[in-house]
């Protein structure tokens, strides 16, 4: 059984920092990377969007920077993941992906939330070469293109619209005649010169190569099964994401889309001891800044919670 004071449970911007900050007010917390090790960031081909970088970053290269600075400062990062922990009295009990327990007595969980996607083949073979499900952080790239985005919800209208600032146009695919967004956000987009409805429809195929990424989308109507073809360079899949929270077994409060629910402005959670940083608390802005700066307020809300008791 090993012990720490502080057991972080993720990485990305939100868990890396937490690592950096913890270790600085030597803590000496054990991290847990994740089966993803560094996050969705790692399968991002350019971070454009991040202070300090200005001619851009890999995702990679980012989180390795990150990585190698909680590190620095004696932060004992293993590879693997926590697959069960008990966290009805503390010091919480955790299992990793090997079978070996630990004792924490607080827990900042940065788990993330996995982005849903269509189903294809062809979506995982462009994804960062034409498929993308944030158009805040990819959308520059495709400024005065056409692209298409998936989706009928809020989500997927405010990506449009935004993406309709940038792109020369934009389908928006759904696969129903109505959408399921606010009524203010449905305006918006039907409003929008630049916004074309596909309704009834969803996307078959992502058609391109691997010289020239994506060009095009085929279409199936739902009601017909007829197909159709649009030419594109980008798709953005827009139907919710889904916050990694399975290894908690229901023990810590979320919201109605599953998300943990924090105690703003602190990152506190319902159970005392227990903090939650970056997009797996985070349903709004799910940008790695805003994660790193959640991690770091975790980070200082555990030292203030383990001096107060």
């Amino acid at each position: 059984m090993e012990n720490t004071r502080c057991l972080i449970i993720g990485s990305g911007p939100a868990g890396y920092t937490a690592g950096i900050y913890t270790s600085r007010a030597d803590l000496k917390p054990i991290l847990f990377e994740g089966e993803q090790l560094g996050g969705q960031l790692t399968i991002t081909t350019e971070i454009e969007n991040f202070p300090g970088y200005p001619e851009g970053i890999s995702g990679t290269a980012m989180m390795d920077d990150l990585r190698k600075q909680a590190i620095r400062f004696g932060c004992d990062v293993r590879t693997g993941y926590i697959r069960q922990i008990d966290l009805s009295k503390r010091p919480f009990h955790a299992v990793d992906d090997h079978g070996n327990e630990f004792e924490a007595e607080t827990v900042i969980v940065a788990t993330g939330a996995s982005a849903r996607w269509i189903g294809l083949e062809s979506e995982q073979r462009f994804y960062g070469a034409g498929v993308s499900a944030c158009a805040t952080c990819d959308g520059p790239f495709y400024k005065k293109q056409v692209v298409a985005v998936v989706g009928g919800g809020d989500t997927a209208c405010e990506e449009a619209n935004y993406l309709s600032t940038l792109c020369s146009k934009v389908y928006l695919v759904h696969r129903r005649d109505e959408l399921r967004a606010s009524k203010a956000m449905q305006n918006r987009v039907l409003t929008n010169p630049k916004i074309e409805m596909c309704w009834n429809s969803r996307i078959s195929e992502i058609l391109g190569t691997d010289l020239d990424g994506v060009t095009g989308i085929e279409l199936e109507d739902t009601k017909t099964g007829a197909k159709s073809q649009r030419e594109v360079t980008g798709v953005f899949v827009a139907i919710g994401h889904k916050p990694n929270t399975e290894f908690l077994g229901g023990q810590v409060e979320l919201d109605a889309q599953g998300y943990i629910k924090i105690a703003h402005p602190n990152t506190a959670t319902s159970i005392k001891g227990v903090f939650a940083a970056g997009d797996v608390c985070d349903p709004n802005y799910r940008q790695a800044i805003v994660a790193a700066g959640r991690g770091c307020m975790a980070a200082m809300d555990v030292e203030r919670f383990l001096q107060e008791n």
